[in-house]
């Protein structure tokens, strides 16, 4: 470790410099780990990108080959024996029951889902408790303060007319709301 000492000048410095100097190193080094941490994401990101890249062409070449096996499956079985036209209904019935299998399994594990009642009860009990709380009491405001306040051309009197007396309950209440 270096002795801070041993700056030119350390000797000079008062404490609100040194603050200051602390605080901008600290903020470059902060600045630093986010641009050394945006650098490794993007860099995951890119072999992210070319493995997915990599499993779609995979699964564009395996997609083009299921023909081919259908038509080398059909003509095995044509060569054990079969007629032509009933091999290809062989096949083509193995694979109506392949999709018919992953159907079913689809379907059970949909059925499976349910709705997320962790998040939900959650929910629930934070809306009963801010249901519950009381908002933090607010100082009265004179109608003639709301009034003053928001430029109207009414004057102080018709407001308290309106309100029916002295306007201060009805007045509390809409500086209630508007505050």
């Amino acid at each position: 470790m270096s002795d801070p000492g041993n700056y030119a000048g350390s000797a000079d410095r008062s404490i609100g410099q040194l603050v200051a100097s602390a605080t901008a190193e600290m903020s470059a080094l902060v600045h630093d780990e986010i641009a050394l941490a945006k650098a490794e994401v993007r860099q995951d990101v890119k072999r992210g990108v070319i493995g997915s890249a990599a499993f779609i062409a995979a699964g564009v070449l395996l997609l083009f080959t299921m023909p081919m096996l259908s038509f080398a499956a059909a003509y095995g079985i044509h060569n054990l024996g079969l007629g032509l036209a009933w091999s290809f209904l062989i096949v083509a019935g193995a694979f109506i029951l392949l999709a018919a299998l992953i159907g079913f399994i689809g379907l059970r594990k949909f059925k499976k889902i349910k709705p997320p009642e962790k998040s939900i009860a959650s929910a629930k009990q934070t809306a009963a408790v801010l249901q519950k709380a009381k908002p933090h009491p607010r100082p009265s405001i004179e109608a003639a303060a709301i009034i003053e306040r928001s430029g109207s051309t009414l004057s102080k009197k018709g407001v308290e007319s309106a309100w029916g007396g002295s306007g201060k309950g009805k007045a509390d209440a809409v500086a209630r709301s508007t505050t």
